[in-house]
């Protein structure tokens, strides 16, 4: 099963996938991850981007959508994946839809995680690192921005995937318990039982 996993900062997005990733073996695939590897690794496509990044312009999506098919073969993919930071426009979502149909393979869900971003923002500015610091990300003023950043970019891809029938929405104010069972529920997933201590899938 392949998936698009939607949510905003504080929305529990990485934990919800860190949770599908355990119990189904899907592999959480973040963009700005697989682009910061490709550079270390210095790849032809990560100096390509690094090159376009270092002058302030967008990866072309070609380039993006060339990376996600290189990332997507890997062996660790084979049960599927859940996509984090991608599609970002309309353009986007349909170039991954093509590269996806070429390979006999497609985007199965988009599950968005909505959240009350007035919570979020309270919810954040309480947050604190291991060692007991504050992120600086996490102030309310950058916060906000963040959501709007977010809340910009998600709004012109959702009528492309809920015309498609594709995306399900999900009450992201939840307990993370909660949460999840709705996203397993949204896919047609039943929660792995625990046996002993051993979780049978």
């Amino acid at each position: 099963m392949n998936i698009i996993l939607l949510g905003p900062p504080g929305a529990g997005k990485g934990t919800q996938a860190q949770r599908l990733e355990h119990d189904f073996g899907l592999k959480q695939i973040s963009t700005g991850d697989m682009l910061r590897a490709e550079v270390k690794a210095a790849t032809p496509l990560g100096s390509q981007a690094q090159s376009l990044m270092e002058r302030g312009l967008f990866i072309p999506d070609p380039i993006m959508i060339e990376m996600i098919q290189g990332r997507i073969e890997r062996p660790d993919c084979k049960s599927g994946f859940i996509l984090d930071g991608f599609p970002r426009t309309e353009s986007q979502a349909v170039a991954l839809d093509d590269m996806l149909r070429a390979r006999g393979a497609r985007i199965d869900a988009v599950i968005l995680l909505e959240v009350v971003p007035d919570i979020i923002v309270d919810r954040l500015a309480r947050r604190t690192n291991a060692d007991g610091t504050k992120r600086a990300d996490d102030a309310p003023e950058t916060v906000r921005k963040r959501l709007e950043v977010y809340a910009q970019q998600t709004a012109v891809i959702l009528p492309y995937y809920e015309h498609a029938k594709r995306l399900k929405r999900v009450d992201g104010m939840q307990d993370v318990e909660a949460v999840y069972h709705a996203i397993l529920e949204a896919l047609g997933l039943n929660a792995p039982q625990e046996t002993d201590g051993i979780t049978q899938k």
